[in-house]
């Protein structure tokens, strides 16, 4: 299927609905082909949740109230 910028903006349902049923669709502008909109398919080994974000649990290993740390941090310096 081919979509014009015009049609992906004003018709988006349409295009998606497309995706969804296999289809491939080439976005164009001003009669050159600019992108191509596929259906997405999620890997079957991506891990879920707190393993994909390596920051998730970074202070897991304190003990201790953190949101008290943070305020700790985030106060102003005293200079001598």
């Amino acid at each position: 299927m081919k979509a014009t910028t015009k049609d992906l903006r004003l018709h988006t349902n349409e295009v998606l609905a497309a995706t969804d049923r296999g289809e491939t669709v080439v976005i164009t502008y001003r009669g050159r082909c600019r992108a191509v909109l596929t259906r997405w398919q999620s890997p079957a080994d991506e891990p879920a949740g707190e393993a994909r974000n390596p920051a998730f649990g970074l202070w897991s290993d304190r003990n201790g109230d953190v949101a008290g740390e943070v305020r700790r941090i985030r106060q102003p310096r005293e200079f001598q």
